[in-house]
């Protein structure tokens, strides 16, 4: 018996074929035109997210860049990060002040990404630097003249305008380090805030309950509490109040709170590494970051930022260091100390860690922790150092700021540290009129007492709490820094890089709570 199409001519059972084929075909044109849609779609998508990227970020001219500018460097990176209190775009409601108040740079630090792309030092350097601003471009086109022993933050205010001048403070940077900065980012208080609540937050530690006056020492009372002691999780306006708060921890020193912005720095980037560079992690961040910042000509495309961003993705957070210039303070202002900070740029112009930025690569610094006689067997090689053979090994002791000069007690705590004693904490005296320095020992402290003596010659010791008559007074061992103190005879150079032992640089991914000087 035989089927339909096998009693069929050949003629139709070509047709037949011919008309399966037509029917696949026509089945096929459907789904070919759907893929072909989506490849449109998807590509579509991706420019209109490339433009809306794009669209996103701001730029600074580069006609206010210098022609005088340090040799191009194939060695690596240098990235200048400016932290603006630019009231304008809404920032204004996160930050107070006058909408249309000047822009001035609050936080600034210079991060070399070495040539390898896995290991980083960023160098902060302290709003009240003296510095050399060279000539920077105005508004009207003209050029000012160059400015010595002007605070550095004045950089970013040339031209008084709300936007500030980020082409100013490069200019600045690379006048001060003799390194080319090869691009500018900076960000504001609405971009800072919108950042850390992409990712989530940013884990960070505090010594104490902070409220709104330590934020804004000119209120009247204390008002609401903004931070508990311990560690917390911040985001958002609870974020750039952290890094914002200066007199409500330790002496208000700006030097305490360039600690806690590396601090809260180094958490960010943790938080970023540990999210992952997925796209669905990604694309919030990259849309909040173009949102956020305005840069240089060089970065003015999402393509070229996310580029630039992608070359640092293997660098290791162990080997991301935060270290500061190094400093001392010169009246109420903050002085570069020389040789050191020349050291240190050289290191990073040569593609070198800084000597006390990895300690594996110390180059004899712990030669220098035998009592401090690297100069000779009498010391005399630490010439100033009026105190460096003295050990303070199990030794703890308070440091209180009897003056009202700001950063003091920093400075003592580093002086202290460098001499072995464990610093339990810094803060303000109960008054600020202290004319001498005083060592305060409660019962059986005597001998620490003057063990503290011999870094501090001229400070007096007063007995505290022997006989229950001292009331009010902390007990222990505390140093009560006066006018008379200066921190030259103890050899102090303030801190930074090269100013300060190895264990002052801190990796990023340290713990929050560790290696943090509260001021």
């Amino acid at each position: 018996m035989t089927t339909p199409d096998q009693q069929a001519t050949p003629e139709r059972r070509v047709g037949h074929r011919r008309s399966g084929r037509r029917r696949r075909r026509g089945r096929l044109r459907p789904a070919l035109a759907i893929s072909l849609s989506l490849i449109v779609l998807v590509t579509a998508g991706a420019g209109w997210l490339y433009l809306r990227l794009t669209g996103n970020i701001d730029t600074f001219s580069a006609d206010g860049i210098s022609d005088d500018r340090p040799d191009a460097s194939s060695k690596g990176e240098n990235v200048l990060v400016i932290g603006s209190d630019a009231r304008t775009g809404g920032n204004s409601d996160l930050g107070g002040g006058d909408k249309g108040d000047i822009g001035r740079s609050d936080t600034a630090f210079l991060l070399h990404v070495y040539a390898d792309h896995r290991h980083a030092v960023a160098v902060s350097i302290p709003r009240d630097t003296l510095v050399t601003i060279p000539p920077c471009r105005l508004p009207d086109g003209t050029w000012t003249e160059e400015q010595s022993d002007t605070m550095f933050n004045a950089a970013y205010s040339v031209g008084q305008t709300p936007e500030g001048n980020p082409a100013c403070t490069q200019n600045t940077v690379e006048k001060l380090s003799g390194l080319r900065v090869d691009h500018t980012v900076v960000v504001d208080f609405k971009g800072f805030a919108s950042l850390t609540d992409v990712v989530g937050g940013v884990e960070v530690c505090l010594p104490q309950d902070l409220y709104q006056r330590d934020l804004n020492p000119n209120r009247a009372a204390r008002g609401k509490k903004l931070f508990d002691k311990g560690k917390q999780n911040v985001s958002g306006q609870r974020a750039l109040d952290y890094v914002r708060i200066r007199h409500g921890i330790g002496d208000g020193s700006d030097i305490g709170r360039i600690k806690r912005q590396q601090a809260f720095m180094s958490g960010l980037l943790k938080k970023i590494k540990d999210d992952g560079f997925t796209p669905t992690k990604l694309l919030p961040l990259a849309e909040a970051a173009t949102d956020a910042l305005t840069v240089d000509p060089g970065l003015g495309s999402a393509d070229k930022l996310l580029k630039f961003a992608m070359s640092l993705k293997d660098v290791d957070l162990h080997n991301t260091r935060f270290v500061t210039i190094p400093w001392r303070y010169e009246g109420s202002r903050v002085a570069v100390v020389e040789p050191d900070a020349g050291e240190l740029w050289s290191s990073l112009k040569d593609d070198r860690a800084p000597a006390d930025a990895d300690a594996d690569k110390d180059g004899g610094k712990d030669a220098d922790k035998d009592g401090g006689k690297s100069g000779g067997e009498d010391g005399a090689g630490d010439e100033g150092k009026g105190g460096s053979e003295v050990s303070g090994q199990g030794v703890d002791v308070a440091v209180r700021n009897g003056t009202g000069t700001t950063g003091l007690a920093a400075r003592a705590a580093g002086t202290l540290e460098e001499s072995g004693f464990t610093v339990t904490g810094t803060g303000n005296a109960d008054r600020t009129d202290h004319a001498t320095t005083v060592i305060q020992y409660g019962p059986g402290r005597k001998d620490d007492a003057e063990k503290l003596a011999g870094l501090f010659p001229d400070a007096g010791l007063e007995s505290v709490g022997q006989d229950g008559n001292e009331e009010g007074r902390e007990e222990g061992l505390v140093l009560v820094l006066g006018d008379d103190y200066t921190g030259e005879a103890s050899g102090a150079r303030g801190g930074g890089a090269s100013g300060a032992p190895a264990e002052d640089a801190r990796t990023a991914d340290a713990d929050p709570c560790s290696d943090l000087s509260y001021g």
